[in-house]
């Protein structure tokens, strides 16, 4: 249990959610059914189920992993920026964002999906590139504005030059085949704020809480986020990690060797717009 304010709203929730979903999953479904089937194309970190299975209680599973249809090496671009300030470094970070964004909406004519891990990052990036692109008849659209996630990618999918800012609805279940999304910019590692309520308390329950908790659930939504580019067996796309960390850091690696086998480029953040637009055939 915890107590949220809205100062906005001028109003106070008490919030309510499991520690541990495990014993709920095994009361009511695994018990309940004579057989249940597990399938996403993200169960599974360091290419094994065991921190998905150890979270669900679903020790008895069998396990059965499938190749993708996609030709992810001819088909993305994965781009990690070398020289880009890391995020401990807010200021410089943030700089080097919004000139990668400009640039490469730019070069791309649109077409992008920047996905961000906070949503007060969200707004100042999109304050401070909306001007420049609008020079270039590019259209911003950012999760918040009012509009409902499903709407604004509604629109989005209609707008020929556009750029979709968003947080953490848009890092899954988002759909857009075809060359009306061709760019996909993962501005940070999605790890979750150590200091929110539920994920502090979950924490708490593990021996290494990094290891066992935060940094396989950062990698399932990178890969969740990873998955928004490419749809179709005829999609193209190209994917800017703009976190330096997936570099310099040890766990960088497990963020890398979660994806499928793609066309991997590690260069200078100045580079990327040029790269992307001849991947792109611009």
């Amino acid at each position: 249990y915890w107590v949220e304010l809205d100062p906005l709203q001028g109003r106070l929730s008490l919030q309510v959610a499991p520690l541990q979903i495990g014993n709920l999953m095994e009361k009511y479904l695994w018990h309940q059914k004579a057989s249940v089937v597990l399938t996403s194309a993200t169960l599974t970190t360091h290419g094994e189920f065991d921190y998905l299975r150890n979270r669900l209680s679903a020790y008895e599973a069998d396990e059965l992993i499938l190749g993708s249809p996609f030709d992810y090496e001819n088909a993305a671009l994965v781009y990690v920026a070398r020289d880009i300030p890391e995020p401990t470094d807010a200021h410089g970070h943030q700089r080097a964002t919004e000139d990668a964004l400009i640039h490469l909406a730019k070069a791309t004519g649109g077409r992008m999906l920047a996905l961000f891990t906070s949503y007060a990052q969200l707004q100042k990036t999109a304050r401070a590139i909306e001007g420049p692109l609008a020079s270039a008849d590019i259209t911003i659209y950012q999760q918040g504005e009012g509009a409902s996630p499903s709407a604004l990618l509604d629109v989005f999918k209609e707008t020929p030059r556009a750029v979709l800012l968003g947080t953490r609805a848009f890092w899954e279940g988002v759909d857009v085949p075809g060359e009306a999304l061709s760019v996909l910019v993962i501005v940070k590692l999605p790890f979750d704020v150590p200091s929110d309520p539920i994920i502090s308390a979950r924490a708490e329950s593990f021996d290494d809480p990094f290891n066992e908790y935060n940094l396989p659930e950062a990698i399932l939504r990178f890969r969740q986020g990873f998955g928004r580019l490419i749809r179709t067996q005829t999609d193209r796309g190209v994917v800017a990690v703009l976190d330096r960390r997936i570099l310099s850091k040890q766990y960088g690696k497990f963020f890398l060797e979660s994806l499928p086998k793609c066309t991997f480029v590690e260069g200078p953040l100045a580079n990327l717009p040029d790269r992307a637009a001849r991947w792109l055939g611009l």
